[in-house]
């Protein structure tokens, strides 16, 4: 394992600052809003922000501020953060993020899990934390070669808890975390302790009492999807097919990066006019920045090729069944792409102990509403400590 800090060449700031000024801006037709992408208003503005206003290298201070690590796992380098508490008595946890996701996501909890004195919360809560970039994403990118798909990650995983000493720990995560959150309690069953979700998808089982069952409330999420499975899935049916032609565009125009991650913080989060209702427009940034300085739009889709290819390898992928020996908790926010239903989601998961349902909130939870997931997490994990 070797330290890493996180140092973009100016060369690498300028060339992006170049390709902004000089972006070749489609048409829009009128008064179509948000109903068929980013608005072409909205996503000029946003860039003009990322060419004039956005800070980058306060940014890279901020990532700089925690011990940053690179080691080689199955053939890769994988890049990660890993913060130990002072507290005697912490416990490891590792997170793990999705797409189009990053290792900020949880700068803002970093601080509660691992010092929770210092937030108001008591010190029997502490954990150790490691967040690592998945193969492809990020600094633990690009990838070499073909295969990394859900399974590898999680064996990746259960090897650098097991190089950093941990002999006993807590696994968390959401959208990609979540099967490799899952994946990782089935590949090393006798060092997790525990896994907990915040997001998980629930397929209608075979069974049609399932459906007589189901609350308002539940309908509505059956609906939800229905919707969504629709509507919403365009990303998912090129990045799971054809990942290589989609990085072209998006490894040469920032705006076009920018305008593909934007539209799923739009679409995903507790926003209505914008995603800056739910996610700053700086922490937005951030996440496109790195994505587009470690050139990883084209390997990050890999994920969804290996792992996610078609509907019937999407629903063995995300929907289970989880036969974990270690208890699971799930978190639910009710803006999230995915809206599972409890009981639907007990069949796939026998050891589920732990359900959350919020009020607020949406898919890049770490980001939206840190202290909710880290007092979920803590009142998840704390019988099982």
């Amino acid at each position: 394992m070797r330290p890493f800090h996180v140092r973009i060449p100016q060369d690498d700031l300028d060339d992006l600052n170049r390709r902004l000024a000089d972006t070749r801006w489609p048409g829009e037709l009128p008064g179509i809003g948000w109903d068929r992408g980013v608005p072409l208003d909205y996503v000029k503005e946003l860039a003009e922000y990322w060419r004039e206003s956005y800070d980058w290298r306060a940014a890279e201070r901020r990532l700089n501020e925690f011990p940053q690590f690179i080691t080689e796992i199955d053939g890769t380098d994988v890049h990660f953060l890993h913060i130990r508490s002072a507290v005697s008595t912490a416990v490891p946890l590792i997170i793990t993020h999705g797409w189009p996701g990053s290792v900020t996501e949880f700068l803002d909890v970093i601080g509660p899990l691992t010092d929770p004195e210092a937030y108001g919360g008591e010190a029997a809560d502490a954990f150790h934390v490691v967040i690592p970039s998945i193969p492809g994403y990020g600094f633990s990118g690009p990838t070499n070669e073909t295969g990394w798909d859900v399974k590898r990650v999680a064996r990746a995983w259960a090897e650098l808890m097991s190089r950093l000493g941990y002999e006993r720990y807590f696994v968390q995560g959401g959208d990609w975390g979540t099967p490799i959150s899952l994946e990782l309690g089935l590949a090393d069953p006798e060092h997790v302790a525990g896994v907990h979700v915040n997001f998980f998808v629930t397929f209608p089982p075979d069974d049609p009492t399932a459906f007589a069952e189901l609350s308002e409330t539940e309908q509505a999420r059956l609906e939800f999807g229905a919707r969504f499975q629709q509507d919403g899935m365009g990303w998912q049916k090129i990045q799971s097919t054809r990942p290589q032609t989609l990085s072209y565009a998006l490894t040469d125009s920032p705006a076009g990066q920018l305008a593909w991650i934007t539209e799923k913080f739009k679409e995903w989060t507790d926003s209505e006019k914008s995603p800056e209702e739910a996610v700053g427009r700086d922490q937005l940034l951030t996440i496109v920045s790195i994505y587009w300085f470690t050139a990883t739009a084209g390997s990050s889709a890999q994920l969804y090729y290996e792992s996610a290819r078609g509907d019937a390898a999407f629903a063995d992928t995300w929907g289970g069944p989880w036969p974990l020996d270690q208890p699971v908790g799930v978190a639910v926010f009710p803006a999230d792409a995915a809206r599972p239903i409890r009981s639907w989601a007990r069949r796939l998961l026998p050891t589920l102990a732990h359900w959350s349902e919020f009020d607020r909130g949406g898919h890049f939870a770490a980001m939206e509403q840190p202290e909710s997931l880290v007092d979920d997490v803590r009142t998840f994990v704390r019988p099982l400590r």
